[in-house]
């Protein structure tokens, strides 16, 4: 006598987070833009969504795509890389040294600048995988070197006024909206989407990412192409600083301080794994978009920049926190992200969510009732 057993809810279940998973790293960011756009649309509706506000918005988020696509490859590989705020202000430096001091032509000088940044890149990645120090660790000492060095190269001066091209770059416009920051941020994430998807480099990547030891074993240069994902991203952090230096027609040593954080929180929000292996060239995307619509949510609503900074901190901290999680319990089978959610410790951290939010609105009430328009003097 043969039973048979019906489970046709797990079937059901299992089918429904095999469906929703493939996209949970667009859907989270994609949730979060649709809950600022919500509270703004409450708040400051006339302010918030005037077509010069969706342009400044979109010139911030321009500055930090390069970045976000080279860091999606490093992530993925299971690195990270905290050295590009002083690679982008270094390349700036070169690039205006080269211009002012000797006379280059703003065309080469630029060209110049990012190949400086590749071979600040290359560095780091050299001292990964030569000479076997961490990544954190690496990129974190390479940092004070790259700052150190801007700063005697600057000595303390505020190099500004640059050939038209630059600024161009940085701030110019094709079209009455369509900034040139923005053409460029956009090409580059493309061309990362599609090297991801498509190319051997974005397979590979993937592949070390998710267990390094047996992508070495099928044949793989780990390596090589950890090195090729430092080299890309100080390319693209000397671009950045390039779009940086165009945007303010100005580069000084302790330039772009906050790139790391920004691109890194940016990327993780998106969906690319901490632990490697999995990334999301669009999560990234969006990832880049929602972090530049909340601090420009803060700005409109008059927040002091110190509140600016608190409240840009929780929300990191909280969507990070949270995909991570959900990708640790996805990894430990837990059914994906509804199982995992239905779980007690599901609901624990949930909760936990929810007190960081609550915590997030008083923080934006008490920076909002502390700030108000100044009054005039005399």
């Amino acid at each position: 006598m043969t039973t048979t057993t019906n489970n046709p809810p797990v079937s059901a279940q299992k089918s429904i987070n095999e469906r929703f998973e493939p996209y949970l790293s667009i859907i989270a960011p994609l949730s979060m833009i649709l809950m600022v756009l919500a509270f703004m649309a409450i708040m400051e509706p006339a302010r918030y969504f005037r077509l010069s506000n969706l342009e400044i918005i979109l010139l911030e988020a321009a500055l930090y795509m390069p970045m976000a696509m080279a860091m999606t490859f490093v992530i993925t590989l299971r690195g990270i890389d905290l050295s590009i705020g002083s690679v982008a202000a270094l390349s700036g430096i070169v690039m205006a040294f080269l211009i002012k001091q000797f006379g280059v032509s703003a065309e080469i000088a630029i060209l110049i600048a990012i190949a400086f940044g590749a071979l600040l890149g290359l560095i780091n990645g050299l001292v990964i995988t030569k000479l076997r120090v961490p990544d954190l660790i690496g990129t974190l000492a390479m940092d004070l070197v790259y700052r150190g060095f801007a700063l005697v190269l600057a000595k303390g001066l505020v190099l500004a006024r640059f050939p038209e091209i630059v600024t161009e770059i940085g701030r110019g416009q094709l079209s009455w909206f369509l900034p040139i920051p923005v053409l460029i941020g956009l090409t580059v994430m493309i061309i990362g989407y599609f090297a991801l998807r498509r190319t051997w480099l974005g397979r590979y990547t993937i592949a070390i990412g998710s267990n390094p030891e047996a992508a070495e074993m099928t044949g793989i240069a780990v390596d090589r192409y950890k090195i090729y994902a430092y080299t890309l991203m100080g390319a693209m952090a000397a671009l950045a600083g390039v779009m940086l230096t165009g945007k303010l027609n100005a580069i000084q040593a302790t330039s772009a301080p906050y790139f790391n954080l920004h691109t890194i929180a940016a990327v993780v929000v998106g969906g690319t794994a901490l632990f490697g292996g999995r990334a999301s060239m669009l999560g990234s995307f969006a990832g880049v978009i929602l972090l530049s619509m909340m601090i420009n949510a803060l700005v409109t609503l008059r927040i002091e920049f110190f509140w600016q900074s608190v409240a840009s901190g929780v929300v990191i901290i909280a969507s990070v926190a949270l995909y991570t999680w959900l990708l640790t319990k996805d990894r430990d089978g837990a059914g994906g992200l509804l199982g995992s959610l239905s779980t007690p410790e599901g609901q624990k951290t949930l909760r936990f969510i929810g007190v960081i939010a609550i915590t997030l609105a008083a923080l934006l009430a008490l920076g909002f009732a502390l700030t108000g328009d100044p009054s005039p003097s005399g």
